[in-house]
């Protein structure tokens, strides 16, 4: 069994930055990667980030690209999201998964941390 745990949410005006973490726990073993996944209200589950965790390989929406990154700590099994240049829609619960099977998949999530970015 593998625990995920977001911290790092709050509420920001436009343009600013928020770093949210994820860190795993319950096995000893690394993930083949891990991801950040976001929820707004009346939307569906979108993915926003991932990251492949022996190569660093990093994938990001679109949406995303340029204002994001997505890091880890390999030794703390910890996941990070930066995001700068915040926008209104990027308000969103943001929830971590890990993925312990190839091809990916996202068997084990968080319990989100709410992002809210005012205007």
């Amino acid at each position: 069994q593998v625990q995920l745990v977001e911290s790092g949410g709050g509420l920001v005006q436009a343009g600013g930055s928020l770093r949210v973490s994820c860190a795993a726990s319950g096995r000893t073993s690394s993930p083949n990667a891990m991801g950040w996944f976001r929820q707004a209200p009346g939307k569906e589950r979108e993915i926003v980030a991932t990251i492949r965790w022996n190569s660093g390989n990093t994938f990001y929406a679109d949406s995303v690209k340029g204002r994001f990154t997505i890091s880890r700590d390999n030794a703390k099994n910890t996941v990070y999201l930066q995001m700068n240049s915040l926008k209104p829609e990027d308000t969103a619960v943001y929830y971590c998964a890990a993925s312990y099977k190839e091809p990916l998949t996202w068997d084990y999530w968080g319990q989100g941390t709410q992002v809210t970015v005012s205007s």
